[in-house]
């Protein structure tokens, strides 16, 4: 049952990364439009990956050590059932503020990496991972969560939502300053902390969540581009040509007058 649960979110993460990589490889065997190809926001290198992978694993491990094992996990898991603080509700409120953060500084006069139809798109793409990824392993894992409210404990959505929104910020902001994306950070990590104080979550869903929203930012970043092109290239084969007129003026020798108007 260890190995099982350790197991099912490698299965469903690993093939998102390998499917990146594989777009890398197709996009590199392919003339690009400079236009359409944003290097700096679409390069994912092995080093890019290894703060979020570290998480992914160390949850990983927490979740199949917690059973006989007194980790982090148990520690703080056991501190919160047994004295039982006082809950925050703020974690509802605070996962969507690294995401906003980006539009209000826009709004503000903060020029990003990307305009607004860009970034809204990037944004999309990756709450779709993100979503798609955390139902899929909340009912198959079927964690129950410490104040047994229920079996959907792993991963923890709302983390995995705010790291998800501060990638997201980071990936905007990171060339006018680092700050905006720590500050990003700051915000997710509260809120993953505030979701195990108000014992919704083990320590290994806040801390596996954290990760997975960071790898699907990442996902969607280097995966936009090759929408893109593909958008724009369905959009020139819709596009009729335009026609054109030549219209001559002058001598036929004299080509300087001549004029060539597109309609």
């Amino acid at each position: 049952m260890l190995i099982k649960r350790a197991l099912v979110p490698v299965a469903l993460v690993f093939p998102l990364l390998l499917y990146a990589y594989d777009v890398k490889d197709k996009d590199d065997l392919q003339p690009t439009d400079s236009l359409l190809h944003d290097t700096g926001a679409s390069q994912l290198s092995v080093k890019q990956l290894i703060v979020p992978a570290s998480l992914v694993a160390y949850g990983i491990f927490e979740a199949a050590m917690m059973h006989g094992n007194r980790m982090l996990n148990y520690s703080i898991g056991h501190e919160v059932i047994t004295h039982k603080p006082a809950k925050f509700r703020i974690d509802d409120y605070t996962q969507y503020v690294p995401a906003a953060s980006v539009y209000v500084l826009n709004l503000a006069g903060g020029k990003g990496r990307h305009g607004f139809k860009d970034r809204t798109v990037i944004l999309v793409m990756a709450s779709l991972f993100t979503a798609v990824t955390v139902n899929e392993l909340k009912y198959t894992v079927r964690e129950q969560r410490p104040d047994k409210s229920g079996r959907n404990s792993f991963p923890s959505g709302h983390t995995a939502a705010a790291f998800m929104g501060a990638e997201f910020l980071w990936q905007e902001y990171k060339d006018v300053s680092p700050w905006y994306g720590i500050g990003g950070y700051v915000i997710a990590a509260g809120t993953g902390a505030l979701r195990a104080w108000n014992d919704k979550y083990w320590v290994w869903d806040v801390v596996f969540g954290a990760g997975l929203g960071m790898l699907c930012t990442k996902l969607a970043y280097r995966l936009y581009p090759s929408v893109q092109r593909k958008l724009s290239k369905k959009r020139r084969r819709k596009s009729p040509a335009s026609p054109s007129i030549l219209i001559t003026t002058g001598n036929k020798e004299d080509f300087q007058s001549n004029m060539i108007f597109l309609i």
